[in-house]
């Protein structure tokens, strides 16, 4: 199962009777899934069965659905509410024995609401069925074309993210080489560090010194963040091979990466080794962003 992106766009037209309608499927990143449709007036019967659809081949991202819907030889006709113009008149012209005003024009009366009617062309509950149907079977195509794009995207992404994990292996295999990671180097630098305690110290406690000497031997060797990384490196790589809806999973991966970086960071004393650690950070922020769009 290949990887999928979240965003993706898609269209579809359709014809039925008199009806033509067209699709516009939009999906953008989320944290769940989510599909939010806009319809014309009485043809929300589609929703119930789009969202169904849409969540079976759908897991995450936000779908935007948009429904234009155009009937031909539709026309709508003009008609004056005759109750509505006369009762208007009536008040007119009690207001005429009271006040000095101009009599109301016929323009003025028309565009009082309520008296101009639009009313619409009747229509027939067989093609108004049959349309909907079809609009259905449109939007399941529209549907088809959009996991179809998001996919692609979702290829591309794969590729992007093996290259990141490709990057990171090279880091930690620098980190690993790099000469302050050397037992010679940390001696040396224990060394100093156990001189500058001596200094500080008018007392000499054998036991607080082997301690110390402890502590600071620990806290120079990054050999257990390494061996983390390079097994976060597997997991994210067996991940992006089955591929499937696994961009949590991925951006958790990606959080760990962070943490055991930024440890190794934290506990370099050596310039080259904390250079090499900022790079891979970078690599992993890389990385994280672009887990944010799959699926």
């Amino acid at each position: 199962m290949a990887l999928s992106s979240m965003t993706g766009f898609a269209r579809s037209h359709g014809a039925s009777g008199p009806y033509t309608f067209e699709w516009e499927l939009k999906s953008v990143n989320a944290k769940g899934f989510d599909l939010r449709m806009r319809l014309p007036p009485g043809w929300d019967d589609l929703e119930a069965l789009a969202k169904k659809r849409a969540g079976e081949v759908l897991s995450r991202g936000t779908v935007y659905a948009n429904l234009n819907v155009k009937r031909a030889n539709a026309l709508s006709t003009i008609r004056i509410n005759e109750d509505v113009l006369a009762s208007i008149v009536r008040v007119a012209g009690v207001l005429a024995g009271k006040i000095d005003a101009v009599a109301p024009s016929i323009d003025g009366l028309l565009s009082i609401k309520g008296v101009i009617e639009v009313v619409e062309p009747e229509s027939d509950e067989a093609e108004d069925k049959a349309a909907k149907a079809a609009a259905a079977t449109a939007f399941e195509a529209a549907l088809v074309n959009l996991v179809e794009m998001r996919r692609r995207e979702g290829i591309a992404l794969g590729q992007i993210l093996a290259q990141r994990m490709d990057e990171i292996e090279k880091l930690a295999k620098k980190a690993e080489a790099a000469p302050g990671r050397k037992p010679d180097a940390i001696r040396a630098r224990l060394a100093e560090q156990i001189a500058a305690l001596l200094e500080s110290s008018d007392r000499f406690d054998p036991d607080r010194l082997n301690q110390e000497a402890i502590m600071i031997a620990t806290k120079a060797d990054i050999r257990e963040e390494l061996d983390r990384i390079v097994s976060h490196i597997a997991q994210a790589r067996e991940m992006i091979g089955k591929g499937g809806p696994v961009g949590r999973r991925l951006d958790f991966l990606a959080q760990e990466f962070n943490r055991e970086v930024n440890t190794c960071c934290s506990k370099s004393n050596d310039i080259e080794l904390t250079n090499t650690g900022l790079e891979m950070k970078n690599v992993v922020e890389q990385f994280r962003e672009q887990v944010q769009n799959l699926e």
